[in-house]
């Protein structure tokens, strides 16, 4: 009886904040990208304990109607982010059109002989060194993609000079290299993360991800990035509009 009596109104209040502020968000109360209450703010106004409030604020982020942003507080989401797949833009190109908040974690960055899968993607000799960048993108302060990228070698010792934290590799190589792309090539499975994917990206080990394998070539027709992307598709949508001919 103890355990239930003390457990019960910590419950009930917890649930009654979190529904107090899922109405203000459904309603249009708040708008996309207000700040929520902070922390503190939410302790006084409904009397609670910091755990009860993270609990609810917990919850909506589940939900995917707020997000945090480290040192910033927690704000109202615009719904779930997506990219379309019918064009090809680079991921942050993508997330500033609609608001979003990004940057990336460059993990590695080094010139390392081409495997022969890569050299076959880039029409390379086999061992023919390549630059090999790895980076995790956030998305409003959330890791929601590990990206590995092989250029050859001449390219990727421009694009290394580069802002590679904040920028596009996609946009470095047109706007810095002066190399306008043509089209990519794309293929896309649901795989287990394996325990390096999943620490990065803040999953458990074998979590489901999505990993997108994207060849892209210039305007005329050669092959210049390769990449392999290990995808949260929790938090990120992928859209691509199909017509019937």
């Amino acid at each position: 009886m103890t355990s239930t009596t003390t457990t019960w109104p910590q419950l009930t209040l917890y649930s009654r904040i979190r529904e107090d502020l899922r109405a203000r968000i459904v309603s249009g109360r708040w708008q996309p990208h207000d700040r929520i209450p902070s922390e503190s703010e939410l302790m006084s106004q409904y009397g609670v304990s910091r755990i009860t409030v993270r609990q609810a604020l917990g919850d909506l982020e589940k939900a995917q109607l707020i997000f945090k942003v480290p040192g910033k507080g927690s704000f109202v989401a615009t719904g779930r982010p997506f990219q379309q797949l019918g064009r090809l833009q680079g991921f942050a190109e993508a997330m500033a059109t609609r608001g979003h908040d990004t940057f990336n974690r460059l993990l590695r960055l080094a010139t390392v002989p081409a495997t022969d899968q890569v050299a076959q993607q880039l029409r390379l000799a086999p061992n023919t060194p390549v630059t090999e960048i790895e980076r995790v993108r956030f998305l409003d302060g959330q890791p929601v993609s590990l990206d590995v990228t092989w250029l050859p070698a001449a390219l990727g010792q421009r694009v290394a000079n580069q802002d590679l934290a904040s920028r596009d590799i996609f946009l470095i190589i047109e706007c810095d290299c002066g190399l306008p792309l043509g089209h990519a090539e794309l293929a896309m499975e649901a795989v287990a993360a394996d325990v390096h994917v999943a620490s990065l990206l803040g999953l458990a080990p074998a979590a489901p991800v999505l990993r997108i394998e994207r060849l892209t070539h210039d305007r005329a027709g050669q092959p210049v990035d390769y990449e392999h992307l290990y995808c949260r598709s929790d938090v990120l949508q992928y859209r691509l509009r199909l017509e019937r001919r």
